[in-house]
């Protein structure tokens, strides 16, 4: 498998005037191209904080993150936001669309900050990717006429158009209803079974059993990092069996 990303001994200090809270403590994950990971725990154990520093949004007091081979440490704040235009999509529980652009314009944005790209080059990534979350129907549609679920998919969209190294989704079924859920973590199976690669943040053990790989936090530990059963019954074909895989993707 190949290594996307690396955590070395990550750790991450808050510091206030009278108070010093460690959040994270001595984090080692390496991520594998094409992993589907659930990342679970208690509120407050650190893995919204872990989520950030995955897109760049914060960086480690301490320890070494790896994208690619390149090493994030010391980059500015330009840098960092020119590596997630490029290679993060980020998944939110409240959607994050603006809601006087259309879905068209939403799906868009993270195109508009990169350079060399035609306007017929974005609106065919657009439309490729509204596609892929069945959502060309309703392209130019404002949010306020769309469904959660709807929404989500759109996000999902927007995620997806920069053709990103990993998605990160932070309780990404967190806003909607069972049937919606259901519908959305669909689609990241099937996103999953094309090839991306998953980062997801959940507080919902079923929708963490959806994963190939599931971890889990307490008080900014990481305690457990294990390969989901339920896909290996997937996955144990004498075909795939033979190439002897060392970890597990969902079929």
């Amino acid at each position: 498998m190949t290594a996307l990303i690396e955590l070395t001994n990550i750790s991450k200090t808050f510091l206030t005037e009278e108070i010093e809270t460690r959040a994270l403590n001595n984090i080692n994950i390496t991520i594998n191209k094409g992993e589907y990971l659930s990342l679970s725990g208690q509120s407050g154990c650190g893995k919204s904080t872990l989520l950030s520093l995955l897109g760049l949004l914060d960086a480690p007091t301490e320890g070494r993150y790896l994208i690619n081979d390149t090493d994030m440490s010391g980059l500015n704040r330009d840098q960092r936001a020119k590596i997630r235009s490029e290679q993060i999509g980020f998944v939110f529980q409240s959607f994050n669309l603006i809601s006087d652009l259309t879905v068209v314009e939403n799906v868009m944005l993270p195109l508009t900050y990169q350079s060399g790209l035609s306007k017929q080059a974005i609106l065919d990534k657009v439309n490729e990717v509204l596609e892929k979350v069945q959502m060309s129907h309703r392209k130019n549609h404002y949010p306020s006429q769309l469904s959660g679920g709807q929404q989500q998919r759109v996000a999902v969209a927007r995620a997806l158009v920069n053709d990103p190294t990993i998605i990160l989704a932070d309780e990404p079924t967190g806003n909607l209803d069972s049937a919606n859920a259901e519908a959305v973590l669909q689609l990241f199976d099937q996103l999953h079974q094309d090839g991306a690669t998953i980062c997801m943040v959940t507080h919902d053990p079923a929708s963490a059993k959806r994963a190939s790989r599931c971890l889990e936090m307490f008080d900014g530990r990481l305690i457990a990092d294990n390969a989901n059963p339920q896909t290996k019954e997937k996955l144990d074909s004498p075909a795939t069996l033979a190439k002897e895989i060392p970890e597990l993707v969902a079929g």
